[in-house]
């Protein structure tokens, strides 16, 4: 480790504890970034792709309470 990273830790550890676990957070997710925004895009592709059928009468909707329902007999 450098000296630069060790200072930075010696700093990150004097933070509060809900500090300390946002940077963690925060460094964790930068390892992943791209592959995280590649991930959200499509997945808003398919949100849009869904609105779209269920707008155009392609595919139906349930209620909240019957999808809640299913969820919880598993």
């Amino acid at each position: 480790m450098t000296q630069t990273a060790k200072a930075i830790l010696k700093r990150a550890l004097a933070l509060d504890p809900v500090n300390r676990a946002e940077l963690i957070e925060a460094l964790f997710r930068s390892f992943d970034r791209h592959r995280r925004e590649e991930i959200d895009a499509a997945w808003a592709a398919e949100a849009e792709s869904r609105l779209d059928a269920h707008a155009a009468g392609k595919i139906s909707a349930d209620k909240a309470e019957a999808v809640l329902a299913r969820i919880g007999r598993r």
